[in-house]
């Protein structure tokens, strides 16, 4: 029987625990008895308690006994019948029950889909339960083998797997001694690597001598790599093109993007021959374009000669690398294509269309043809090439300056990788998730996305234990590979999902059926136009819409408000221990209702379609009130002290006031102002009040006995005299006690002659004050003057002298001829 499910569509408690007891026959191997114990609570019994999780398995092992508990995590799903029986049954961990008579009155069809265990509990015998099992062949089994022409490091090849609920197929890896291998050696040919260069010319009687000692077949293939041939990584002028050395004095030959120099070969005098005819070259900035020579290397496998087996790519370099958006400085827009672009030279001629690739990018299609690298740099530059976690199968070592240890480090760098095993899996379809369990060499059980060991010695075995969850049906049959990193070995697996349920009860006409229809999977199948369990319900002139629309409230979307099935107009609705659905759309129930301390309508009252209904003695949207005013009265005896309502046994205090009864007002102003004559009127029989003192003030109460307060008002009347008392407030609005002090503190009169007399002789003395003071900076003045008079009059040199226009009246005429 087909149904769909949709999770969280109901609010339900469920538990569910395996434990089971097995006997061990051997290491990894168990045959298990399960004794399931159930606690699922659902609030319906058309909720079905499923996995949602994967299982973790907790082992305990005494012996040749096991107890292995699984712990899953379960939630509560709804269940609806498919329109026919033979849909698909999509829903993990459960069972067809196809017997009839099974379901109850009220109870949909839905009820036959269930868990196992919940229908052998309903007293369901096993042969009328339809439960189709995940079935699992190898289809290619071969043994280990290490031979020339086939070596076998994975087992087994090829298996089919029918998959209901998650499998956990098995296979097993051995490292095999004398794997082929493939080397291609990628070198930097930037002026830099001079030196290194005459090293590698005597390089492949070497490499072929070191690797001879793991494997009896191996090729080695050489390849060198500048830069790109275009503004700003190399110099352009016409003559730097064809020698871009330093000086002229030195021959180098023109800078190339990749080249690829020589197929892999076994003959290492043919290497040693081709690499003799290399040049160094140059190029302008320090990084250069390895991550382009990689790509090309990966993805022109026929030129390259990579055959099936082990390919390591050695990649040499004193410096860093380009990657994707350093070739917009040479104005190239496009990205890498990730295609092989050599030519009949072998050189990369497309270098200056596309930008070089991403490390990621790099990383795929590295995976994608099964080529492992090695960055031989050196020590200044090792940081830059750490990227075994977005290359997950390399290795990186420390070059020397000249590369003298480079075959060591080549051969350091297989062991390492060739002793790592992680797998990876492709084409994986949509709704199937794959997780690893690896048992390594050493014991050691690791569970992770990516199966995964580490250390593995030439002809040890581990095994990976691979957990395969079908999510959801799939429409045919798949194929997918899962494979370690490096090796060319893989382990292929054809996916199909068991989603039918067949049955073989199909009964024409049958009584069971009111002989109004059939009988397919134990449900009747109605002819007619019989609706029903039975096909008792003949809908007469309405059509079905009709009757359907007649489930709807209100012309609501939800038939039966969701909680009941349509049945012939009439809505049949579900049924619980804990839940009782009922009304004409089944709209209410007693379980949906306002909630008070995590009770329902506060434990004092029952759930009736949506509304608490309180028990006597208590109040409210959810029960939640006393109906008691005890908790709002003060000690005088009055609610919330006149300034407030009882709600809920708890005062409600008008604006300012303070529970628990509306005491005290914090944020209030003082009342001693707005009363002041109030209380000289009641005390002194003054002020504006006088003659209508207490129509005036019915609010004040006057305590002539009373004791004024510490901290009393003081406030002066209409008279300027200050009065000393204290306000209490009593219950009710703006109801106040006074007690005032007998006294008033009165300011005496002023002496008026004393005052203008005062204001005279002050006038007088300040005016002699200004007129001795005037008299006394003149006489310094005066003196002063005077004194600088004499000084100057000491200084001054008198000299005579007359007018010349002045002329005495005598005059004196001496003759000269007389003495």
């Amino acid at each position: 029987m087909g149904f769909t499910w949709s999770p969280h569509c109901c609010d339900c408690l469920c538990i569910c625990v395996i434990v089971s007891v097995c006997v061990c026959l051997y290491v990894f191997v168990s045959v298990c008895v399960s004794v399931s114990l159930h606690v699922c609570e659902c609030v319906s019994l058309s909720f079905v308690c499923v996995c949602v999780s994967d299982c973790v398995n907790v082992y305990a092992c005494l012996s040749s006994v096991c107890v292995c508990v699984h712990l899953c995590t379960y939630e509560c799903v709804c269940v609806s019948l498919c329109e026919n029986v033979y849909s698909r049954c999509r829903l993990p961990f459960t069972v067809f029950l196809f017997l009839q008579n099974f379901s109850k009155e009220g109870e949909t069809s839905s009820s036959r889909c269930d868990s196992l265990s919940n229908l052998i509990a309903r007293k369901c015998k096993r042969q009328d339960i339809i439960n189709p099992q995940s079935e699992l062949s190898e289809i290619v089994n071969d043994p280990f083998q290490i031979r020339k022409d086939n070596v076998i490091q994975i087992k087994p090849q090829k298996i089919r797997l029918a998959l209901r609920r998650g499998e956990y197929p098995t296979f097993k890896f051995k490292r095999a001694e004398g794997y082929p291998i493939d080397l291609y050696y990628l070198m930097d040919l930037s002026y830099s690597m001079k030196d290194d260069l005459e090293k590698v010319k005597s390089l492949g009687k070497q490499l072929l001598d070191a690797l001879t000692s793991v494997t009896k077949s191996i090729q080695i293939g050489f390849g060198s790599f500048v830069d790109k041939t275009v503004l700003p990584f190399v110099n352009t002028n016409k003559e730097k093109m064809k020698n871009p050395c330093p000086t002229k004095s030195q021959k180098c030959q023109p800078p190339f993007d990749f080249k690829h120099v020589l197929k892999l070969t076994n003959n290492a005098d043919t290497f040693n021959t081709e690499v003799q005819k290399q040049h160094i070259s140059g190029n302008l900035d320090p990084p250069e374009a390895g991550l382009d020579a990689m790509m090309q290397a990966a993805v022109c496998g026929d030129i390259i000669g990579w055959r099936n087996v082990t390919r390591l790519l050695v990649y040499t370099s004193d410096d860093g690398f380009h990657f994707a958006g350093d070739g917009k400085l040479g104005a190239i827009l496009n990205p890498n294509d990730g295609k092989c672009h050599l030519n009949s030279l072998g050189f990369y001629e497309d270098s200056h269309k596309y930008d070089y690739p991403s490390i990621a990018e790099l990383a795929q299609k590295l995976a994608e043809n099964n080529i492992q690298p090695i960055f031989a740099v050196t020590s200044k530059i090792m940081p830059i090439y750490q990227l075994s976690k977005m290359i997950p199968k390399s290795a990186v070592g420390e070059l020397k300056e000249d590369s003298s240890n480079v075959v060591q480090l080549i051969k350091d760098a297989y062991n390492n990788l060739s002793s790592k095993v992680i797998m990876k899996h492709n084409n994986l379809p949509d709704g199937v998730r794959i997780e690893y369990k690896s048992k390594c060499s050493d014991g050691e059980n690791v569970n992770d996305k990516n199966g995964t060991c580490s250390n593995v010695k030439i002809g040890e075995e581990v095994e990976f234990i691979v957990t395969i969850t079908a999510e959801k049906c799939l429409d045919k049959t798949y194929t997918f590979e899962i494979r370690p990193l490096g090796f060319t070995d893989k382990l292929e697996i054809e996916l199909r999902t068991e989603c039918n349920c067949n049955c073989d009860d199909s009964f024409e006409m049958a009584e069971h059926c009111n002989k109004h229809g059939s009988i397919k999977c134990g449900i009747c199948s109605c002819t007619n136009n019989r609706i029903g369990q039975f096909c008792e319900c003949d809908p007469g002139q309405q059509s079905t819409q009709e009757l359907v629309t007649a489930c709807h409230r209100d012309n609501s979307s939800a038939s039966c408000s969701n909680q009941g099935d349509c049945f012939c107009g009439r809505c049949t609705c579900h049924t619980s221990p804990k839940k009782k659905i009922y009304g004409q759309f089944c709209e209410c129930d007693n379980v949906n209702c306002e909630l008070n301390l995590g009770k329902l309508c506060g434990g004092h009252g029952t759930c009736d379609c949506g509304t608490c209904k309180c028990n006597s003695g208590f109040s409210g949207s959810a029960c939640q009130c006393p109906q008691s005013d005890q908790r709002c009265k003060n000690n005088n005896g009055r609610i919330c002290s006149g300034r407030g309502t009882c709600e809920c046994n708890q005062c409600k205090c008008n604006t300012g006031y303070e529970p628990p009864h509306c005491k005290e007002c914090p944020a209030c102003p003082s009342p001693c102002p707005k009363y002041i004559h109030c209380v000289e009127c009641l005390g002194f029989d003054s002020g504006p009040y006088k003659d209508n003192c207490t129509a005036s003030c019915t609010n004040i109460k006057h305590n002539k006995t009373g004791t004024v307060k510490q901290k009393p008002c003081k406030e002066k009347s209409s008279k300027d005299c200050w009065i000393i008392f204290s306000m209490t407030e009593l219950d009710g609005v703006s109801q106040y006690e006074v007690v005032i002090r007998k006294e008033q503190d009165c300011p005496k009169p002023p002496n008026i002659a004393a005052i203008i007399g005062g204001g005279v002789s002050g006038v007088l003395l300040i005016g002699l004050a200004i007129l001795l003071i005037w008299k006394l900076i003149t006489e310094l003045y005066d003196r002063k003057e005077f004194r600088r008079f004499e000084q100057e009059k000491t200084k001054a040199k008198w000299q005579d002298g007359d007018n010349p226009l002045f002329q005495t009246a005598t005059t004196t005429v001496i003759n000269p001829l007389n003495n």
